[in-house]
């Protein structure tokens, strides 16, 4: 029988695991929202103010589920300790403590003195070029440590026990495919973002491209948004500018620009939830009526990019279209958004229409969305990094003309 914890018998748990003995005194047991909609948390303080976060899969009961989300974060964990030179980035670590595969539950300790990026930028509104820095000199160092490394990808093809895994899971996937099931799931305003999704011909066929192109050659998170970095507190304070990635679940061997995608999105999620939207005003007009202005974001953005260039240079001659496919992957990124939206808050309104055509503008038309995005062109985003590392010169393709099906139907690929 699978333990399916609770306030009522996690501290029970917890000294049954060693991980606190009958002796102490437990002041506080709190659930917390779920770090996915898969995970019920609860965080447990200790006398000694030592506090414990313990993650469990809410379908760990659900014979038809395969779960193991958590078991990623716990071999990303063990990866870490395998390979000390990974570990030594304390950015990554994961903080482990306790896996427990059968109850499919994980506990690491909590970093009470960090603060979600995420509700950093929302109560105090601002966007220090500092943590976007921090971010991509991060998430380039495990990137650029772990690039086309055998070692480390043999590593996280391990399977659970009884499983067997026999392939990558590509995460360049577009919206699946939609029968009659779907009037019954979603609101009624949501079918026009289906509508819509189904007619843009040159979306999915970007998609399609995209997904065609995916390239796993890295240990990547996955899952990248502003909810799973954590800031230090007091970061104005220390000399360097502290951040944590966390949430590792969805970790696996990927496309860096798929990381880099996602984070962007997140970012340019801030500006578009902004938007003043009404069925009246104009789509350009309203981008720009945005109570928090593309324009405070941008230095942050770039920031982010060069930072991330200059820790890595190299991806600039694995792929030479990085930036591009950066671009697009938070366009997806923005697309999945929405559906999740849809999904999880059952609501579909202007805001997220406007996010569907900024969405299919990074996705179809990458080169004109960095200058729009980033304020300025690739090239002036990447002169300073070019002075200090050379950058091959890309070759110019054959302009030749793309042939697809007249309806193009490749979802979920």
């Amino acid at each position: 029988m699978v333990l399916s914890l609770s306030s009522h018998n996690v501290i029970q748990y917890l000294q049954d695991a060693g991980l606190c003995s009958s002796e102490d005194d437990v002041s506080d047991k709190s659930e917390l929202p779920g770090s996915s909609k898969n995970n019920f948390n609860i965080l447990v303080t200790l006398a000694d103010n030592r506090q414990l976060l313990l993650k469990q899969e809410r379908n760990v009961n659900n014979n038809d589920a395969a779960p193991h989300e958590l078991f990623q974060e716990w071999l990303f964990h063990q990866l870490l300790q395998q390979f000390p030179v990974l570990g030594n980035t304390s950015a990554i670590t994961p903080l482990v403590v306790h896996f427990d595969e059968e109850n499919s539950i994980l506990v690491r300790s909590y970093l009470s003195e960090y603060v979600g990026l995420a509700t950093l930028y929302h109560n105090n509104e601002i966007f220090p070029q500092e943590i976007a820095s921090a971010i991509g000199t991060t998430l380039a160092g495990l990137h650029r440590a772990t690039y086309n490394r055998r070692e480390y990808q043999n590593f996280m093809a391990t399977a659970p026990q009884g499983e067997f895994r026999y392939g990558f899971y590509n995460p360049a996937q577009g919206l699946g495919s939609m029968g009659p099931e779907i009037f019954g799931t979603v609101p009624t305003d949501a079918l026009k973002f289906y509508v819509l999704y189904q007619q843009y011909e040159s979306l999915e066929s970007a998609i399609a491209d995209l997904a065609y192109s995916w390239n796993p050659s890295c240990l990547t998170h996955n899952d990248l948004k502003l909810n799973n970095i954590l800031v230090h507190s007091r970061w104005e304070q220390l000399d360097n500018c502290l951040v944590r990635l966390i949430d590792w679940e969805a970790c696996s061997w990927g496309d860096p620009a798929f990381d880099l995608g996602t984070l962007l999105a997140s970012y340019l999620r801030i500006w578009l939830k902004s938007l003043v939207v009404d069925p009246t005003i104009e789509l350009e007009e309203s981008l720009h009526l945005a109570l928090t202005p593309l324009e405070i974001l941008q230095p942050s953005l770039i920031a982010l990019i060069r930072a991330y260039v200059n820790a890595f240079p190299m991806i600039l001659e694995y792929r030479s279209d990085f930036i591009l496919r950066v671009i697009q992957f938070a366009g997806l990124a923005l697309i999945h958004q929405i559906q999740d939206t849809i999904t999880c808050h059952k609501y579909f309104n202007n805001a997220e229409l406007c996010m569907l055509q900024v969405a299919k503008s990074l996705l179809t038309m990458p080169e004109q969305a960095i200058l729009t995005i980033f304020g300025i062109s690739e090239s002036e985003i990447l002169n300073p990094v070019a002075k200090i590392h050379k950058f091959p010169q890309p070759v110019k393709e054959q302009q030749l003309l793309r042939i697809y099906y007249e309806k193009t139907r490749l979802r979920g690929c």
